[in-house]
This record gives structure tokens, C-alpha cells and sequence, in this order.
């Protein structure tokens, strides 16, 4: 039986941190055991809010294309690959861009989040505006049949499904309408108490030394109501107690008795919750620094990669030519 086809991907704007391991790849390594899975490295998607700082985004792409390896992601069941090098996915993008009007745009829920948090940066252009066309296109180069969303991501999702029906409705039924494929991934949030964000800096990168990792872990915000050591505490409306479910489930029966008897003091506590993501983190980082260190090997990969996503692209590509009337696709 044909697996269906999955298209998901990250952008290459710095280190990868816990939030990414919870929230996707380990999802991605799960899906891939069931679906054909295209895993793209967003670096259009990169350039449109970091065209101004724009030199790290290739050492960034080693990275977390390194991250990836290590969290588990298998390039014999996978495809991974680097958006920009995969040109036919601005074709599509463009093909799209006229039919995408620009009040779906405007009323796109991510587009609105991301001109409130990200002020310091110059945003307000053609292309972070055509976001989700250039999503919509990437998904749909591939014909995936599903995507992996999260319930808040279902707006964004239904903007490509109004391109796709707008598009066949003009030419012929050439795309599937991508249905979601809801996930439960764990909420994890910023060192803070705030959303996990690189803009926020309120994260433990998976590539982080041991004593950054405990020195964070210091600082991470803790129950409002525990003002003293003595005073009981609430583990579950504390951000620490969060993470121990995550990543030390074995211990979170003893650290909720201990937190809500006022048994230990919230310093002793995140102090032994950076022992735990160390040792949690250990193997990881053991396979992404022999990773980092055969850079050579995820050039071959993502070269590979290219390769078979320009096979199924083009081919896609060619049809869009066909049913809209376009000169043939030019000899490469």
C-alpha cells in the first residue's frame, strides 16, 4: 500500500532547543515510520524576517540539520532537503501568489502574531506578507495528502486549503486538499513562564554545555504563590514541575510531594532538574557532535535529499504548466 506523503519543515534561524524536540522532531520521527516524509530546511521561510542578518543562516542549517539527524530522523525513510535548492517551489509560489487575494493574507492569525512580537525587525514587506502562499506552495509540490498541525495552526493550514480549491476550481483538480493531522505535543514553555522563543532567549538549546544547562535551569521562573522555602508549593501551576513531567516522568510523584510539603526549596529543586536534563540530554548530544564533526556526511544527505525532491517537484510543476497554458519548463 502507497504511504501517504507528508511535507513539514523548520527555519533555519538559530539553535534548535528543547521546545523543537517535544514539539516536532521527535513527532517527525514517529510519522516517518508510517508516512513518505519530505523534512524541508525553510531557508526562504528563514530569509523573510532575517534578511538583514542573513550570513548565519548556512552555518545555522548544519545545525539543525545535525539535530535532526541525532533526534533520530533516518534519511533512508526520510527525505531531507534545503528549500532554496528546490527551485520549484518559488515557481509554484508565484503561480499561487495570483490567485491568493490580499485580504486572506492580512487576516492571517500568524501574520498578525508576528508583526506584534517581532518589532524590532522590518517586516512589514511583500514577501513576509505572502508567508503562507509560499507555505501553501510548498506543501502542495509535493501533493501531501496531510499535515502535522497543532490546533492553533489550523487557520494557517485552511489558507492553503482556499489556494488549492481556487486553483482546481480555475484548472482541474491537481492538487489534493491537505487535511490536518492533529498531534498532542507536550506544552513546554520558555524559562520565563512565556512562549519558548529564540526572539525571547528563554530556552535550553539541545546543543547547550552541562554548565549552561544547569546555569539556566537556575534561573528558570518557578511557583508565584512559594514566596519562602517553608511555604507549600503547587507543582502543577509551576513551570519547573513542567519540565520534570517531560523529561523526568520517574520523578514527578516525589517532587510533587516534596514541592507541595515544602520538603525542599525551589533552588534544590532546579538544581536537580538540570542534573536530569543533562543526563537526559547526554546520548543526544553524543550523536550530534559525531554529526558536526562529518560535516561532508550532511552535505552528501541533504544533497541526496535535493535529489529526490526536485524528481517529484518538477514532475508537479509540469502539470501546473500544462492545465494553466505556461511555456514548457526550460532544459536544465
Amino acid at each position: 500500500m502507497t504511504k501517504k506523503r507528508i511535507l513539514s519543515g523548520m527555519r533555519p534561524t538559530g539553535r534548535l532547543h528543547l521546545g523543537h524536540l517535544v514539539g516536532a522532531l521527535n513527532n517527525w520521527v514517529r510519522l516517518q515510520e508510517e508516512y513518505e516524509c519530505f523534512f524541508m530546511v525553510a531557508d526562504w521561510h528563514a530569509l523573510m524576517s532575517e534578511y538583514e542578518n542573513s550570513k548565519a543562516l548556512k552555518e545555522c542549517i548544519y545545525d539543525n540539520v545535525a539535530d535532526w539527524l541525532a533526534a533520530g530522523l533516518d534519511p533512508d525513510k526520510s527525505t531531507l532537503f534545503i528549500q532554496s535548492e528546490v527551485h520549484e517551489h518559488l515557481d509554484l509560489f508565484m503561480a499561487f501568489s495570483v490567485l491568493a487575494p490580499l485580504g486572506w493574507l492580512e487576516r492571517c492569525p500568524t501574520y498578525k502574531e508576528q508583526m506584534r512580537e517581532l518589532k524590532d525587525r522590518h517586516i512589514s514587506t511583500y514577501a513576509f506578507l505572502g508567508y503562507p502562499v509560499l507555505q501553501a506552495a510548498d506543501i502542495c509540490l509535493y501533493k501531501s495528502l496531510v499535515v502535522p498541525v497543532g490546533e492553533d495552526q489550523l487557520p494557517h493550514l485552511e489558507l492553503t486549503r482556499e489556494i488549492v480549491r481556487k486553483f482546481n476550481g480555475l484548472y482541474g483538480e491537481v492538487f489534493p486538499e491537505p487535511k490536518p493531522l492533529l498531534t498532542q505535543i507536550p506544552r513546554l514553555s520558555g524559562l520565563d513562564g512565556r512562549k519558548m522563543s529564540k526572539s525571547y532567549n528563554n530556552f535550553i538549546a539541545l546543543s547547550d554545555e552541562p554548565e549552561m544547562i544547569m546555569k539556566k535551569t537556575q534561573s528558570m521562573f518557578t511557583d508565584p504563590k512559594r514566596i519562602r522555602k517553608t511555604d507549600v508549593g503547587h507543582p502543577e501551576e509551576c513551570n519547573v514541575f513542567e519540565y520534570y513531567k517531560i523529561f523526568s516522568p520517574e520523578d514527578k510523584n516525589e517532587v510533587a510531594l516534596w514541592c507541595k510539603n515544602a520538603e525542599r526549596g525551589c533552588t534544590e529543586c532546579k538544581k536537580i532538574l538540570g542534573e536530569r536534563l543533562v543526563k537526559f540530554l547526554g546520548p543526544f548530544q553524543a550523536r550530534r557532535e559525531a554529526f558536526i564533526e562529518d560535516k561532508k556526511k550532511i552535505t552528501y544527505i541533504l544533497e541526496k535529499g535535493r535529489a529526490q525532491a526536485s524528481c517529484v517537484a518538477l514532475e508537479t510543476m509540469k502539470e501546473v504548466r500544462h492545465v494553466t497554458g505556461m511555456v514548457a519548463c526550460p532544459t536544465k
